[in-house]
C-alpha cells in the first residue's frame, strides 16, 4: 500500500508532475509535456501564462490565448464530501488506480455535523478509498477544504489548482489560478491526471488609492458585486492589478476573501499577482510550520521570489477583454442583501433603518481565519457592552483547526465565547445550509460568508445579509445591522469612483477576417468534423436555465430512451420547440445559457434532439463543461446574438397584442471552421443575392479536446486512455 498522508504527517514533497501513467493515444509530433511560459512570442496576461505552464499536448510554439480549448494537468485537484460520488464515477469508467496520488487531495468539510449512519458510512468510504490510493486525506473537523489547500501550500503562487467546488477561485488570493471543475472532470483527473479547460476572457480589475481605516477586503468584493451587478464579469477570469500602495493596503487574508467571492460576482477565477505582501505572508507561515513542511518552507519561498518573477506576472502589453477600475479610497463599509450579492448598500444607509437581526455568523472559508476572529474579538473588547445582544444567536466556526489554534493563542477565540458566541466545528455548516443554527422563517441573519441566496442558509422566507467580520460582530452586540464605528469618512465626501471599458480587441475580433496562413491552422483528427454547419434556430432569451432545457421531473428517471429525451428537450422553455426544430439545426440563444443546476441531461437532451452545436452570447460554466464532457460542442459569439436581435426585434402580430417569438427558424446559416478557428454567418439563405456574410475568429479547439468529442465525451476518452483504446491519428 502506498503511503497514506493524514493531517500534518508530512512526508517527502513530490511536485505534481508526470510521476507515472500513459501518454496520449494520439499519434502526432505534438509532445506530451508542459510548455513553460518563458519569453513568449506574444504578450500574455497572468491567467494565460499559468495555463501555458499546465497545458499539455500543445503544438510546438503554440502560445495559449483566451478562448482556446486546452488539455490541462493541474498541479492539484481537491475534492471534499463529493469525493465518494467522484470515486463511484471513477470506478464506473473502469479506473482502478489514481494516476498521480500526489496530485489529489481529499477533505471532509461540508456536512461534518451530520452524525447519521448514512453520512458516517460515506465518510468512512472516502477515508478508506483515500488510504487505498495513497491520497492525502484530511478528516472531518480538520477544516474547510479551500482553507486547507491554501494553508498547507497546495495552492502555490504561479500554479494551477482545481477543485470540485465553486469557491476554488479563492486560491487566487495567493497567486494560484484556482477554478472549479465538475465531478466528471475530477474523475478524469484522478484517472489520467488531466481534463480540459477553455481559457475564459480575462478582465483586469485595477484597484487605485488606499483602503481607508475601517474598510476591509470583504467591503471591496461586496461593493464590486453591487456596483458592477449586470454580469459584467460573468464567466471571466479576473486579474486584480494596481499601484503598489493600493495592493499593499489589502492583506493576503483579505485577498483570499476577495478571490473567494469572485465566484458570487460570476467569475471563474480571481487572481492577485505575487508581491512582497504575499512573500511576507508565506514567510510567516514557514516560520510557524518549520522547515520540515513539505510545501511552505523558506527554500521554496526563496526559489519563488529569488528567480525571474516575470514568469508569474502579466506582460506589460497583455490583452484583456475588459478593464474595470475602483478607487479604494472612495469606499466605505458595505453590506450585501437581503438575499442577493448584487444588492449592496453602504452600511451608513442601512444603519438608519435599524434592521433587527436574529442570528449572526462568523463562519466559512471566506472570513473565519484567525485574522477575522481577531477583528471580531477586537469589536467585543472595545465595546461598552461586550456581549451578544438578547434575542441574538452568534455562531462561530474556524476555517480550520490551525486557524483556531492561532486565535486561541491570541485569546481571541475565548473573547467571543465569553461574550456568548456558540462554537461550531471547523467546516462549512450554516454557510451551505447544513447543521446547527440555520435561519428560520421570517428571521434576519447577518453573515461573513460568501453567499446569501434565498434559502441558502435555511428558510426561503428568511432574510440574509453579508458583511465583514467587524460588522457581523457589531451587529451581534447591538441586535441590529450596525458597524463598530471604526470607519473614518473623508473630510470631503465623495462618490465612489469606478469605471469599465471593453477592450478594443473585441471589436477587432468581430471584424472581417482574412484567410489564415497554413501555419496558423489547427490540426484535425480524422474522425472529427472539421466544419460544423447548419441553419440557426434562435431562442431569444437570456438566462435559460437547465430546468428550461431539461425539466427537473425527468432528471432522476434513469435510462429514459433517447427519443423521449429529445421530445422533452426545451419543453419548459417553449413547448413548440420540438416541432420547430430538426436534426442538424444549430441552436443559438442569448446570454448565460444553461445556468442553474448541474444536471448533465441538459446537454445530452440537446444531442438527443440531433443538434450538434449550441451558440450563445455566453454560457453558464457548468453547462459548458457538461456539454463538452458529453460531446456537445458550444461556442460563444456575442455579435451573432446582437445581429439576430437587431434583425428580428419585436414579436409577431400587431400593436399591443404582439407576442414574443420564443423559438424562431431564422433562415440564417452558421459554419464553424475548426481548422481555421473561424465562424462564418450568412444572414439569409446560402446562395441568395444581397445576403450579408461575416466572419470572426474564435478560440482554438485543439486535438486533445477534439478527441474527447470523437470518443463520445470525457468518460469515453478516459476509458480509451486507461484501457488501451484504438489510437487516433491526426490528419
Amino acid at each position: 500500500m502506498r503511503q497514506f498522508l493524514r493531517l500534518q504527517s508530512y512526508g517527502r514533497y513530490y511536485p505534481s508532475r508526470f510521476i507515472r501513467g500513459q501518454d496520449y493515444r494520439i499519434i502526432s509530433t505534438i509532445p506530451h509535456r508542459r510548455t513553460l511560459a518563458t519569453a513568449p512570442s506574444i504578450p500574455q496576461n497572468l491567467t494565460e501564462k499559468i495555463v501555458q505552464r499546465y497545458a499539455v499536448g500543445l503544438a510546438p510554439g503554440k502560445q495559449v490565448r483566451s478562448g482556446d480549448y486546452v488539455s490541462i494537468q493541474p498541479h492539484h485537484c481537491m475534492t471534499h464530501d463529493n469525493s465518494w460520488p467522484v470515486a463511484t464515477k471513477f470506478m464506473a469508467i473502469g479506473a482502478r488506480n489514481i494516476y498521480d496520488n500526489k496530485q489529489v487531495v481529499m477533505t471532509l468539510d461540508h456536512d461534518v455535523q451530520n452524525k447519521s449512519e448514512a453520512n458516517l458510512r460515506k465518510y468512512r468510504n472516502i477515508e478508506r478509498f483515500a488510504g487505498e490510493q495513497g491520497v492525502t486525506f484530511y478528516p472531518a473537523g480538520r477544516g474547510i477544504g479551500h482553507q486547507i489547500i491554501v494553508e498547507e501550500g497546495y495552492a502555490w503562487p504561479g500554479t494551477m489548482t482545481v477543485a470540485s467546488d465553486s469557491h476554488s477561485n479563492m486560491y487566487g488570493g495567493v497567486a494560484c489560478l484556482g477554478t472549479p471543475v465538475v465531478r466528471t472532470d475530477a474523475a478524469a483527473i484522478w484517472a489520467t491526471g488531466q481534463t480540459w479547460w477553455q481559457i475564459p476572457p480575462v478582465a483586469k480589475v485595477e484597484l487605485r488609492g488606499v483602503l481607508p481605516r475601517g474598510v476591509t477586503g470583504k467591503d471591496v468584493i461586496v461593493a464590486l458585486c453591487g456596483l458592477f451587478n449586470n454580469d459584467e464579469v460573468l464567466n471571466h477570469a479576473i486579474e486584480f492589478v494596481g499601484e503598489r500602495s493600493a495592493l499593499e493596503s489589502i492583506p493576503v487574508d483579505d485577498r483570499l476573501a476577495i478571490a473567494n467571492m469572485t465566484t458570487e460576482w460570476g467569475a471563474l477565477s480571481g487572481l492577485f499577482a505575487p508581491d512582497e505582501t504575499l512573500r511576507r505572508w508565506l514567510e510567516e507561515k514557514a516560520g510557524r510550520y518549520g522547515e520540515d513542511h513539505p510545501r511552505i518552507n523558506n527554500k521554496r519561498i526563496e526559489a519563488l521570489f529569488g528567480g525571474d518573477i516575470t514568469n508569474i506576472s502579466a506582460d506589460p502589453a497583455a490583452e484583456y477583454a475588459k478593464h474595470l477600475t475602483l478607487d479604494l479610497a472612495t469606499l466605505s463599509p458595505y453590506v450585501a442583501g437581503p438575499n442577493s450579492v448584487k444588492l449592496a448598500t453602504p452600511l451608513a444607509e442601512l444603519e438608519k433603518s435599524r434592521i433587527r437581526i436574529h442570528k449572526a455568523y462568523l463562519v466559512s472559508c471566506t472570513n473565519s481565519r484567525a485574522s477575522d476572529i481577531a477583528a471580531a474579538a477586537k469589536v467585543f473588547r472595545t465595546s461598552a457592552t461586550p456581549a451578544v445582544a438578547e434575542g441574538v444567536e452568534f455562531y462561530i466556526a474556524p476555517a480550520s483547526t490551525l486557524e483556531q489554534a492561532i486565535a486561541e493563542k491570541a485569546g481571541d477565540w475565548q473573547v467571543l465565547l465569553a461574550a456568548g458566541a456558540k462554537p461550531l466545528p471547523a467546516g462549512c455548516g450554516p454557510c451551505i445550509g447544513l447543521g446547527t443554527g440555520l435561519l428560520e422563517d421570517g428571521e434576519v441573519g447577518i453573515s461573513a460568508t460568501n453567499r446569501n441566496f434565498k434559502g441558502r442558509m435555511g428558510s426561503k422566507d428568511a432574510f440574509a445579509y453579508l458583511a465583514s467580520p467587524e460588522i457581523v460582530a457589531a451587529s451581534a452586540i447591538s441586535g441590529y445591522i450596525s458597524g463598530p464605528g471604526n470607519y473614518i469618512p473623508p473630510s470631503t465626501p465623495t462618490q465612489i469612483i469606478r469605471s469599465i471599458t471593453d477592450s478594443a480587441s473585441d471589436a477587432a475580433a468581430a471584424a472581417p477576417v482574412a484567410a489564415d496562413s497554413s501555419s496558423s491552422k489547427t490540426a484535425i483528427l480524422p474522425n472529427f468534423q472539421a466544419k460544423i454547419s447548419g441553419e440557426l434556430v434562435f431562442c431569444d432569451t437570456d438566462n435559460i436555465n437547465t430546468d428550461g432545457i431539461y425539466p427537473g421531473k425527468y432528471t432522476y428517471q434513469d435510462n429514459l430512451p433517447r427519443e423521449t429525451m429529445a421530445s422533452v428537450c426545451m419543453e419548459n422553455y417553449d413547448p413548440a420547440f420540438g416541432a420547430l426544430t430538426k436534426p442538424g439545426d444549430i441552436l443559438v440563444t442569448g446570454y448565460n445559457f444553461g445556468c442553474g443546476s448541474s444536471r448533465e441531461q441538459a446537454a445530452t437532451a440537446i444531442l438527443a434532439k440531433g443538434i450538434p452545436l449550441v451558440v450563445a452570447g455566453t454560457f453558464g460554466n457548468i453547462f459548458s463543461r457538461n456539454a463538452v464532457n458529453n460531446a456537445l460542442l458550444n461556442v460563444e459569439v456575442p455579435k451573432l446574438v446582437a445581429r439576430l436581435r437587431e434583425t428580428f426585434a419585436g414579436g409577431e402580430g400587431e400593436g399591443e397584442g404582439k407576442k414574443k417569438v420564443l423559438t424562431r427558424r431564422t433562415g440564417w446559416w452558421f459554419e464553424w471552421d475548426v481548422e481555421r478557428s473561424l465562424v462564418t454567418v450568412t444572414e439569409g439563405r446560402v446562395g441568395e443575392e444581397g445576403v450579408r456574410r461575416w466572419s470572426q475568429k474564435v478560440g482554438e479547439l485543439g486535438v486533445n479536446v477534439q478527441e474527447i468529442i470523437v470518443r463520445g465525451g470525457l468518460e469515453g476518452w478516459v476509458k480509451a486512455k486507461i484501457g488501451g483504446g484504438e489510437e487516433v491519428a491526426e490528419k
